[in-house]
């Protein structure tokens, strides 16, 4: 069997135990959101990205905002942060 016949039979078997629909279990509107959330998840639970987010992106809405987040406000991002360090 040929790499690539092995590897959508392995797909098939996959798709047929576990179904085709992905779902994500963290809360975003845009791409920005969805990567910021995701890079945050890898530090604690996605229960608790959702609970700190809605703020950070409230405040930080484009990657503009957070490209030019001065140092000053630096303080500021860790707060929102804190609680998924924990």
């Amino acid at each position: 069997m040929r790499v690539s016949e092995r590897t959508k039979e392995i797909l098939q078997r996959l798709d047929d135990r576990y179904g085709l629909e992905i779902i994500c279990s963290l809360d975003y509107t845009s791409d920005l959101e969805l990567l910021v959330a995701t890079m945050l998840s890898a530090q604690c639970t996605d229960e608790r990205v959702n609970l700190t987010t809605p703020a950070l992106f409230q405040k930080y809405k484009t990657i503009e905002d957070f490209a030019n987040i001065d140092i000053n406000e630096y303080s500021a991002i860790k707060e929102y942060l804190k609680s998924i360090k924990q």
